[in-house]
């Protein structure tokens, strides 16, 4: 459904799907939903809401407006929502299928305590392979992921965590590097019943996903990168910094204006992103929450790798990249290429830049379906 509202906003002639650049748009997603909600009282309240909005009454924050709206479109892909508790203090939110959810129905948002495993309604059916989606620095997992689930969920199981200190995921550990995000993560998918899964991850969320495969090997199967690195070195983060005019990564992914918030998405993204100067003051209101231990999260992603020495894995990896990336050019990945060797494949995706999953979903869809494919194959051949 995620994909529909897409074709359905990017009709315009002048400007085909892949090129529409609509990332955290939500008067765009607000009125895809109210194009395939069926239900006309929906309908008539989206657009009394825009109506009432264009005349200049402050009623909502757009960008949390959207999410129940984005929310609707994913469990019309059939996906729903749930935390798991890994340990005490310690609990991910997760989207997962529908048939993953525990038997025993609770509320509105199912809760596996810790120490149990999940017993889902769908066990008895052939399961499907297992995606995991693992999102950035910048927003929650369904809010990176909103043009790929949709396009996933018809062959496979997918599941989009949010990582800790994003949407719902907390810890009252003082451990902030990205392999406790990885144990976290491997320790939540097993509680769900997760035995094997390919690992999709994009900038911050693709260090956590090569930690998870590194630590995880019978966990991990493969590996889809964008815009990442196997570990930030001192060098790597001064260079780049520098290269961008920015005296840190703090400063660059956790802005506290709208003016930089606006030079954050000028790093990202291949073209300008215009959006209304009221949209921008209302992510920054809702999407950098937990800047404490986000910070922390960024010192530690440095602190952790001074002397970063390449894993050897034994994935299959796809480095599925934005070839206009500022953030990790394409350099950054041709060099990791020749460090991983023949294991990984190098797929520039043209006119992208570090949002290349956002900016071009149907060449990423695409890319990333036909290596799903292949890896399913594979293992299917082995059986």
């Amino acid at each position: 459904m995620i994909t529909i509202a897409l074709k359905l906003l990017t009709s315009n002639k002048q400007q085909p799907p892949c090129r529409q650049y609509m990332i955290i748009n939500p008067l765009a997603i607000t009125a895809a939903f109210a194009n395939i909600n069926p239900n006309p009282n929906s309908q008539a309240a989206i657009f009394l809401l825009i109506r009432r909005e264009s005349e200049g009454e402050k009623m909502v924050n757009w960008v949390e407006a959207q999410k129940p709206l984005l929310h609707g479109l994913v469990k019309m892909a059939g996906l729903r929502q749930l935390t798991v508790e890994i340990e005490p203090g310690t609990s991910m939110s997760f989207w997962v299928p529908k048939d993953k959810l525990p038997k025993t129905k609770n509320t509105t948002k199912e809760v596996f305590p810790v120490g149990k495993t999940g017993s889902v309604s769908g066990a008895n059916k052939k399961e499907k392979p297992v995606v995991v989606l693992i999102h950035g620095f910048a927003a929650e997992g369904i809010v990176t992921w909103q043009f790929q689930v949709g396009a996933l969920t018809s062959r496979y199981a997918v599941y989009v965590p949010d990582l800790l200190f994003f949407g719902g995921s907390v810890s009252t550990s003082a451990d902030r590097s990205p392999e406790f995000q990885a144990h976290c993560l491997a320790m939540a998918l097993g509680r769900l019943g997760v035995a094997r899964c390919t690992v999709v991850g994009f900038s911050y969320g693709g260090m956590v996903a090569f930690s998870m495969a590194a630590a995880r090997p019978e966990l991990v199967e493969a590996i889809v990168v964008s815009g990442s690195i196997i570990a930030m070195t001192d060098s790597i983060s001064t260079e780049t910094m520098e290269r961008l005019g920015f005296s840190s990564s703090k400063e660059l992914l956790l802005p506290q204006t709208v003016k930089g918030l606006k030079a954050l998405f000028k790093v990202a993204t291949y073209k300008k992103l215009w959006l209304p100067e009221r949209l921008f003051k209302d992510y920054l209101k809702v999407m950098f929450n937990n800047r404490k231990e986000r910070a922390e999260l960024l010192e530690a992603l440095i602190n952790s790798s001074k002397e970063a020495n390449v894993p050897v894995f034994r994935q299959r990896i796809l480095l599925l990249w934005g070839e206009n990336d500022n953030l990790f050019n394409v350099g950054l990945a041709k060099d990791m290429k020749e460090q991983l060797g023949e294991i990984a494949t190098l797929q520039p995706v043209k006119k992208a830049g570090h949002l290349v999953h956002l900016e071009r979903p149907c060449v990423y869809n695409r890319q990333l379906k036909q290596f799903l494919a292949l890896v399913n194959s594979s293992s299917e051949n082995k059986i």
